[in-house]
C-alpha cells in the first residue's frame, strides 16, 4: 500500500532520533535474577516476557546491532563460571571487543544516574539492577554464591552440586511459564478455527509440462540517423524539415483545428523550457530547477499544447507528471492523485489556456486547492502569455542517459495512485523498439482516437511519431461520441498508415456503420489494437474485419499488442506481407483457467475463453512468466503466470517507494533448482498470459482484476464480458458495469454492480439479474455475492468517464451505494460457513456465558425469554393461531387499520381494517367449500401480485383449513417465460384449486398463455373479485400445533424451486 510505505518511511527516520525507552519488566528476587543472568545466553527470540529480562534496549545489552556475545562465548562462561554481572568482566573475557566497551560507557553512565536509588530490580536491563548495587569497581564473586541451578562455584571455579539447587530450580521453572494473557486475549474469537475448511477438489487439473524457457525477442537494431535522445530528434526536424505537419487536431465537427508543424512545436518547447526555469520565483531563488517535477494539466481535446508543454519540460530537463483535468473538487480518486503530487514535490501546474478558465474557481476567482493536493501554481503555456528567450540562450541537449524524462500516473485496485518512472534512454529504447517492431518510416500518416497523455497514445502519438518525424490526426472522444465513424474517414482522407484505437472504438464504428460507399481502408498497413489484452477485443476485432474486409481491410493488418505502466510495450503483433499466415488464436476451458492451468477445448461449449496472441516479444526484450504468488519460480509451459520482461525500454520504479520498486521491479525469476534464471532483474507487468508455440504472446487477464474464490481464479474482465452478454443494449446502460471482490468469512466473495437504463421497470431487472447469475453459473461456476443496480450515470466516474472501481467499491462497503434493485445470493457461494455446535445438555445460560468469558472462548449459544413469561393478559391466551387472532382483534379492535396500500404516486389507494379482513376471509372460505368443494387440508395456489387481495385470499384459506401456496403472478409482457414457472409451483404443490384476480383469470385464458401452457392442465380457477354474500356456518380450528398452515416456493436464481412447509 502506498500510503502505508510512507508512512512507514517518515515514522522510521522519526525513529532514529527518538531515545529508546526501556519498557518494564516483572519484579522478581534478586538472587534469583543474578542467577540467570550469570549462565543464560542472550535471548535473540521472541520469548515471553519472563525470560525477556535478559533482553536490552537498542543500546544496552550485547543483542544489539552494535555486537552480540556468540553462542560459544556464553557455553564457555558458563563452563569456567565466568560472570557476566559486570560489564569489565564480560570485555576481558570476550577479548576486549569493541560492544563491551561501548556497553560499558552505557553502564557506567547508568551507575552514576541511579547512584542513589534504592535496589530496585524492576529495571530494564538485568546488568542495570546489579550495577546499581554495587560501586562500579568491586568485583563480581556475590552472585556465582548462588550460582546457576544446578552449579555453585568453589574457590578455584570448579562447579559442584548444591542442596538448594533443587528449590532455585522449581523457582525458575516457575517464573519462567507463561503469564495469563492479558485481558483482550480471553475475547480472542476462534472463528477461523470454527469454519470449514474448503478440501480441495482432487480432480483439478494440474501443470503437467516442462519448465519454461525465457523468450528473447529480436536484436534491437543499430540504425546510424537514430538521434541520440528525444529531444535531439525534435531539434533535427524543427530545424530540417520546420514546414512539416507534426500534429493536426480536429474539432467537434470532425474539421481541421490546427496543424502544428515541427518548427512550431521546436520553438514553442524551447520558449516553453526557457519560462519554466528563468521565469517563476526570482532569480536568486528559481521555483523550478532541472530535476524538479511539474505536473502537465491539459483536457483531451488538446494535444498540441500538451505536446509543446511535454517536449518544453525535456529540454528543461524538467520532469513531467501528466493527470487528468480535474472536473470538481471532489472527483473521485481526486485525494490519491494530489498525494502522488505531493509525494512527487510538485508546486508548478502547467495547463493550457482554454483548461485554466473552465477549472472550478472560487467566488475571488481563485482556484481552489482540490481535495488532497499540495498547492499549486498554474503557469498557462500559450505562446502569448510567454516570454521570448534571449537570442544567446539554447537549450542543453545531451545524449539519453538514466535521468528521469517523465512519470506516468498508475491507478492500483485499492485506488491508491503510484507515479512510474520513466527515465531518458528508457523512453528513447521505446521509441526504438516500437519504430523497429511497427515498421515506422518517415513522414508516415498514424490516426490517434487513444488517450495522448499516458499510455500507447503517448507513446505512440506524442514519442515515437516525433522520433521519425511522422504526422499524427488527433481525434478527441468528444468527436468519436458525436461521431464513431470520425476515426475511419480520416483514414480514408489522409489515406493513414497506421491508426491507434482501442476495441470500444470498433465496436461503435460497427454500430454506427450504415454501409457507407467512399470508405476505403487499404491504405492502412497497421490497425493497433491498445487493450488487444482483454478477453472481448477478440470479438470486436472479428466483427470488424468481417464487416471491413470488403472496404480494403486486410486480415494482417489488425495487430493487437499488451502493455502496462510499469513494463510500457510489452508485446505487439507485427504488420506482415502475408495473408495467407491467420493471427495465433487460443480456444482455453475456463475451468482450467480457474486452477492457473491451460487446457485446449472445443469451441462449441460455453465455458471457454476464446483469446488471440498480442504478437512477439519487443525488440531487444526478454520474456518469462512465473507464479503469481510467492517465490518468483518460472512456471510450466501449460500454466497460467504473471509475465515479467527484462529490458532498458521499461520503467524503473514507483516515485519515492522503494519497498514497491523492489516487488515489482526487481524481480529475479528463479529455475525449479531454486538458480535465477538471469543477473538482470525483471520487472512484473501486472499481466496473466503465457508464451504459445512461435514466441507468440497471449494475455488472459490482469493481476489488479484477478479474484479467488474458493482456491480458484477469476478474472474481473471475464465476467464483465459475461454479464454484459445477456442482453447488452436492452438493459445496461452505455454497457456501464463493475466487478469486485469483498471478504465474507475470509474468502473473497464476487459483487457486480451495474447501471440499468432509465427506462427499465422492476420486472425487467429482475429477469436480466437471473439471467446474469445462471449464466455466471453455467460459463464460470461460481456464484455470485451480490448483484446491485443503480440509476444511470449514479456510479463514481473517472476523468475520461469509465467506471471508478474503487470508489464504487468503498460505496458499497459503507453501504452509500443507494441500489435500486439488489439481488442477494449468499446461499449459492458462501459455502464456508462455521460448524454447527452441539448443545451442551444441563447448563443454563447464565452459566455458559460466565464459563466462556472465564476460558476465552466464544458463547455457544444464546437463548431469550420464553414468550409466555412475557404474555400476561389470559385473554390472549387462549388465541394460539393466527386465524383465531384474527377473529379476536375483529371483535375487540375492529376499525384498527392493519394493511395500507400505496399506489405509484405514494398516496393511500386503499386499505383494510380488522373487520374488513375478517369479514372478506369469511366470504372467501365459504367460496373454497361451495364453489371449489375443498375440504380441510387441500393445497391452494394463490396467484396474486403483492396486495390485499393476497392477503384476504390467504386468511381465507386459514379459515377453510386449506393449505395456501403464494405464486407471483405471470407478467403480461413475459408471459412465455413467466408462465410456465406458475404452472409449475401449481403442479409441484398438488394444488386442488387456483385463486386469482379477474383480470389474471382472462390472462389465464389468453392465446398468448394457450401458446405457452396448455390451459386444459389447470386445476379449477376460483375469481375473487365476485365473493358469495354467506358467512360459514363453522371457521376451521386446527386440532394441533404441528398441522400445516402454507407452503412457500421458491426459484432460485439458476432455476432450482425448492418448496418449505411451515
Amino acid at each position: 500500500d502506498v500510503h502505508t510505505e510512507a508512512v512507514q518511511a517518515a515514522l522510521a527516520k522519526h525513529k532514529e532520533r527518538k531515545m529508546a525507552v526501556p519498557m518494564p519488566s516483572k519484579r522478581r528476587s534478586l538472587v534469583v535474577q543474578t542467577s540467570m543472568d550469570a549462565y543464560t545466553p542472550p535471548d535473540t527470540s521472541s520469548g515471553s516476557e519472563d525470560e525477556g529480562s535478559v533482553q536490552g534496549d537498542s543500546q544496552g545489552t550485547p543483542t544489539s546491532s552494535q555486537g552480540s556475545i556468540n553462542m560459544e562465548h556464553w557455553i564457555s562462561q558458563a563452563i569456567h563460571g565466568s560472570t557476566t554481572s559486570t560489564t569489565s568482566s564480560s570485555s576481558t573475557q570476550s577479548g576486549g571487543s569493541g560492544a563491551a566497551h561501548r556497553l560499558a560507557d552505557v553502564m557506567a553512565q547508568t551507575h552514576i544516574e541511579n547512584h542513589s536509588a534504592p535496589p530496585d530490580v524492576t529495571t530494564y536491563t538485568s546488568e542495570h539492577s546489579i550495577q546499581v548495587e554495587r560501586p562500579q569497581g568491586s568485583t563480581a564473586r556475590v552472585a556465582p554464591k548462588y550460582g546457576n541451578a544446578e552449579l555453585m562455584e568453589t574457590g578455584d571455579g570448579v562447579p559442584v552440586s548444591s542442596r538448594v539447587s533443587a528449590k532455585i530450580q522449581q523457582l525458575v521453572n516457575t517464573l519462567k511459564r507463561p503469564k495469563r494473557p492479558p485481558l483482550r486475549e480471553f475475547f480472542v474469537d476462534d472463528f477461523e478455527e470454527l469454519l470449514e475448511v474448503q478440501q480441495p477438489d482432487p480432480n483439478q487439473p494440474k501443470p503437467e509440462g516442462a519448465q519454461m524457457l525465457a523468450m528473447r525477442g529480436e536484436q534491437l537494431g543499430v540504425v546510424t540517423n537514430w538521434p541520440p535522445s528525444l529531444e535531439a530528434a525534435l531539434q533535427r526536424w524543427g530545424t530540417i524539415s520546420p514546414k512539416a505537419p507534426c500534429l493536426t487536431t480536429m474539432d467537434t465537427n470532425g474539421k481541421p483545428l490546427y496543424i502544428l508543424t515541427y518548427g512550431k512545436l521546436w520553438t514553442r518547447s524551447m520558449k516553453v523550457a526557457y519560462n519554466i526555469l528563468h521565469k517563476l520565483g526570482t532569480k536568486q531563488e528559481p521555483m523550478v530547477r532541472p530535476g524538479d517535477r511539474v505536473t502537465l494539466v491539459f483536457p483531451n481535446n488538446d494535444p498540441a499544447a500538451f505536446m509543446v508543454a511535454f517536449y518544453g519540460c525535456l529540454l528543461a530537463e524538467v520532469v513531467p507528471v501528466p493527470i487528468e483535468v480535474p472536473l470538481t473538487r471532489k472527483d473521485a480518486g481526486s485525494q490519491q492523485i494530489g498525494f502522488l503530487l505531493g509525494s512527487c514535490g510538485v508546486t508548478v501546474a502547467l495547463t493550457s489556456d482554454a483548461c485554466h478558465k473552465g477549472l472550478p474557481k472560487s467566488p475571488t476567482g481563485e482556484i481552489p486547492q482540490f481535495k488532497g493536493w499540495p498547492k499549486l501554481l498554474w503557469f498557462v503555456t500559450e505562446s502569448k502569455h510567454l516570454s521570448k528567450p534571449p537570442r544567446d540562450w539554447f537549450p542543453h541537449i545531451k545524449d539519453a542517459n538514466n535521468d528521469t524524462a517523465y512519470i506516468e500516473y498508475k491507478t492500483c485496485k485499492d485506488g491508491s495512485v503510484l507515479g512510474v518512472t520513466v527515465t531518458r534512454i528508457a523512453l528513447l529504447t521505446h521509441c526504438q523498439a516500437l519504430t523497429q517492431a511497427c515498421g515506422y518510416t518517415e513522414a508516415e500518416t498514424i490516426v490517434n482516437v487513444l488517450d495522448f497523455k499516458k499510455d500507447v497514445g503517448l507513446w505512440h502519438g506524442i514519442l515515437t511519431s516525433v522520433m521519425n518525424m511522422m504526422h499524427v490526426i488527433s481525434i478527441p472522444y468528444s468527436l468519436m461520441k458525436v461521431n464513431p465513424l470520425s476515426w475511419i474517414q480520416k483514414v480514408c482522407q489522409y489515406k493513414a498508415k497506421v491508426a491507434c484505437v482501442k476495441s470500444r472504438d470498433m465496436h461503435w464504428a460497427l454500430v454506427a456503420h450504415r454501409d457507407q460507399r467512399d470508405i476505403n481502408l487499404s491504405s492502412l498497413r497497421m490497425l493497433i489494437v491498445a487493450d488487444g489484452a482483454n478477453p472481448w477485443s477478440i470479438s470486436s476485432c472479428d466483427a470488424f474485419l468481417n464487416v471491413f474486409q470488403s472496404k480494403g481491410l486486410r486480415q494482417e493488418v489488425i495487430c493487437p499488442c499488451a502493455s502496462s505502466p510499469e513494463a510500457l510495450t510489452v508485446a505487439i503483433r507485427r504488420p506482415t506481407d502475408d495473408s495467407n499466415q491467420p493471427p495465433g488464436r487460443g480456444v482455453l476451458s475456463m475451468h482450467g483457467l480457474t486452477y492457473g492451468v491451460i487446457r485446449v477445448d472445443s469451441e462449441e461449449k460455453l465455458s471457454v475463453l476464446t483469446v488471440q496472441d498480442v504478437g512477439l516479444v519487443m525488440p531487444g526484450a526478454i520474456m518469462c512468466s512465473v507464479k503469481p504468488d510467492g517465490i518468483p519460480q518460472l512456471c510450466k509451459t501449460d500454466e497460467i503466470g504473471e509475465l515479467c520482461v527484462c529490458a532498458i525500454a521499461t520503467g524503473t520504479s514507483y516515485y519515492g517507494l522503494s519497498g514497491m520498486t523492489k516487488n515489482t521491479f526487481e524481480v529475479f525469476p528463479m529455475t525449479s533448482s531454486g538458480g535465477p534464471i538471469t543477473e538482470y532483474p525483471f520487472i512484473r507487468t501486472g499481466l496473466l498470459g503465457f508464451i504459445g508455440p512461435g514466441g507468440l504472446v497471449f494475455v488472459i487477464g490482469k493481476m489488479d482484476g484477478l479474484m479467488v474464490v474458493s482456491g480458484r481464479r477469476h478474472n474481473a474482465d471475464d465476467i464483465v464480458a459475461t454479464a454484459l452478454a445477456v442482453e447488452p443494449m436492452k438493459f445496461v446502460y452505455r454497457g456501464r458495469i463493475a466487478v469486485f471482490s469483498v471478504s465474507v468469512l475470509h474468502d473473497e466473495r464476487i459483487v457486480i454492480v451495474a447501471e440499468q437504463r432509465p427506462d427499465s421497470t422492476e420486472e425487467d431487472s429482475f429477469q436480466w439479474m437471473s439471467r446474469v447469475l445462471q449464466a455466471i453459473d453455467s460459463i464460470h461456476q461460481v456464484g455470485v455475492y451480490c448483484l446491485a443496480l443503480v440509476p444511470a450515470n449514479t456510479l463514481p466516474k473517472t476523468p475520461l468517464g469509465g467506471i471508478h472501481l474503487s470508489e464504487t467499491k468503498q460505496l458499497f462497503l459503507e453501504g452509500s451505494l443507494h441500489p435500486c434493485n439488489v439481488l442477494m445470493c449468499p446461499h449459492t457461494c458462501v459455502t464456508n460457513l462455521p460448524k454447527p455446535r452441539q448443545k451442551q445438555p444441563e447448563i443454563g445460560p447464565a452459566s455458559v456465558m460466565v464459563g466462556n468469558l472465564v476460558s476465552g472462548k466464544r458463547i455457544a449459544q444464546a437463548s431469550g425469554r420464553d414468550l409466555g413469561q412475557i404474555e400476561d393478559n389470559d385473554q390472549a391466551r387462549k388465541f394460539l393461531f393466527l386465524s383465531e387472532v384474527l377473529q379476536w382483534r375483529a371483535q375487540t379492535t375492529p376499525d384498527h387499520v392493519l394493511y395500507t396500500l400505496l399506489n405509484c404516486r405514494g398516496t393511500i389507494a386503499n386499505s383494510l381494517t380488522c373487520v374488513q379482513l375478517h369479514k372478506r376471509a369469511e366470504k372467501i372460505a365459504v367460496m373454497l367449500m361451495e364453489r371449489g368443494h375443498l375440504q380441510d387440508g387441500d393445497h391452494v395456489a394463490l396467484v396474486y401480485p403483492p396486495g390485499i387481495d393476497l392477503i384476504a385470499a390467504f386468511y381465507g384459506c386459514l379459515y377453510a383449513g386449506c393449505v395456501p401456496i403464494t405464486v407471483r403472478p405471470p407478467h403480461p409482457q413475459n408471459i412465455a417465460t413467466t408462465l410456465p414457472t406458475v404452472k409449475m409451483i401449481v403442479e409441484v404443490s398438488r394444488s386442488a384449486c387456483l385463486m386469482t384476480t379477474q383480470l389474471i383469470c382472462k390472462l389465464l385464458r389468453s392465446r398468448e398463455a394457450a401458446a405457452a401452457v396448455d390451459v386444459r392442465t389447470w386445476p379449477p380457477v376460483l375469481d375473487t373479485d365476485d365473493l358469495p354474500k354467506k358467512r360459514p356456518a363453522q371457521i376451521y380450528k386446527p386440532s394441533n400445533p404441528e398441522m400445516l398452515a402454507y407452503l412457500d416456493f421458491s426459484v432460485s436464481t439458476t432455476g432450482m424451486l425448492a418448496g418449505v412447509k411451515v
